[in-house]
């Protein structure tokens, strides 16, 4: 199946958007046992500071040298990385190589994992503010189809925990969720 990832990706920060709404304690523990909330909306908003200067061809190191500080607003930090993020993908060429880290990778297959994680952090902000933690289908089924392929892998990245057993016939999301290493239930 073929996913509509530019579509996607507004979708995917509104959903992390509202969820940041509705955070009233930055300091609550995570899904992420390593992470409380400031820590997890600091990642996100992280990973979308890199995508302007990566689609515009620079590498990581290019890129630091540009990259302010994230401020101590971080609703105001997440609305501008977001915004620019947005903008980024929305005139990139898809096809083109993206130095991300070691690897090169389509701008297509960064999109993918952008949107994907985004989309994990969304839940993981939803369950430790409280706050709705259902996704929209097609952003789950999107992610399930980034994520399910490197079953074998996710772990030894080290950004995931160890896969969850589930008991039989659970809902995509939380399978999902459950090869992330996130328990839903």
């Amino acid at each position: 199946m073929s996913f509509d990832w530019l579509s996607l990706q507004p979708l995917a920060h509104a959903e992390f958007e509202t969820r940041m709404t509705a955070i009233t304690d930055w300091h609550a523990p995570t899904p992420d046992t390593e992470w409380d909330v400031s820590d997890l909306v600091r990642h996100v908003i992280d990973e979308q500071r890199w995508v302007p200067p990566l689609l515009d061809g620079r590498d990581r190191l290019e890129a630091r040298r540009r990259l302010r500080p994230i401020g101590n607003d971080l609703v105001a930090e997440w609305r501008r990385h977001s915004r620019a993020a947005t903008e980024a993908w929305a005139t990139a060429d898809l096809d083109r190589d993206v130095r991300v880290g070691g690897d090169v990778v389509t701008a297509r297959d960064y999109l993918a994992e952008q949107v994907s994680d985004v989309a994990v952090h969304t839940w993981d902000l939803a369950r430790a503010t409280g706050s709705d933690e259902s996704l929209p289908d097609a952003l789950v089924e999107a992610a399930w189809s980034y994520f399910a392929p490197q079953r074998e892998t996710l772990e030894a990245t080290g950004l995931y925990g160890r896969a969850i057993e589930l008991p039989d016939d659970p809902p995509l999301l939380h399978r999902l969720l459950a090869l992330t290493g996130r328990d839903p239930r």
